[in-house]
């Protein structure tokens, strides 16, 4: 690689993420995608999946810490609390708040991919970025980039009740009120094979409620139920427990 193009990583390094890398190569190699690789042979040999594996070990541990010490609840909820905090959506809004994405090395084909391949993508970067970190600086500037753009969440994970499966709250909900379940239909599927989307509605004693879209049915159905959940908490049909 270039010199100009390594002063690119070194420069976000200092600038995002406030780190002289010790070893730059690290946090270049948690930027590059398998793809990557795959074309470019000759001149590149590794990809970020094995800094992403210990990556993820390490957001697991500094998340299931830092909920250990502070909240005293059941192992299911901080189970749950974990999961949300660090779920793809969660971690790649971080990574795309850090703006990393243009320095990620993907083939041509990866960088013409769907929006849902990009977001998973640069996910795994961010636990990537978090092994490089661990590895060239230590367990604590590892635990310090993991407070400053994931356990920050939290709040308002637990202020949106995000860590409930929607589906369940609302069937909880729907059940206390009306002493019914409601329905999810589906309303409307497109797109290629490949990448279907699905457009689903939620009935309440035959009345819809809302809809959604998403690349599965369930994810549709949960992200029209987390709607519903917001519908009534605005109207005051819904008070969310206090857990914390």
């Amino acid at each position: 690689m270039q010199k100009d193009q390594i002063e690119k990583y070194e420069q976000f390094a200092k600038d995002k993420l406030g780190l002289k890398f010790n070893d730059i190569n690290l946090l270049i190699t948690a930027l590059t995608h398998r793809s990557y690789v795959n074309e470019h042979r000759k001149t590149t040999s590794e990809h970020n999946e094995r800094l992403e594996y210990l990556g993820d070990a390490v957001l697991e541990l500094v998340t299931s810490d830092f909920l250990f010490k502070n909240f005293h609840l059941p192992e299911g909820i901080m189970t749950a609390i974990r999961a949300a905090l660090v779920r793809t959506e969660s971690i790649g809004d971080a990574g795309e708040k850090l703006g990393y994405a243009p320095l990620v090395r993907m083939s041509k084909g990866e960088k013409s991919g769907s929006a849902r391949a990009h977001a998973s993508i640069l996910a795994d970067c961010f636990e990537a970025v978090i092994g490089a970190i661990y590895l060239d600086q230590g367990y604590d500037a590892a635990s310090d980039f993991i407070y400053k753009n994931i356990i920050v969440k939290m709040d308002q994970i637990v202020e949106d009740e995000s860590w409930r499966d929607p589906k369940s709250l609302f069937q909880e909900i729907c059940q206390h009120l009306h002493e019914t379940v409601p329905q999810y239909r589906t309303l409307n599927i497109d797109g290629p094979d490949h990448d279907r989307t699905y457009t689903v509605g939620v009935f309440v004693n035959d009345n819809q409620l809302a809809e959604a879209r998403g690349h599965s049915k369930h994810e549709a159905e949960s992200t029209a139920a987390a709607q519903c959940i917001k519908i009534y908490k605005q109207k005051g049909l819904y008070t969310p427990e206090k857990i914390l």
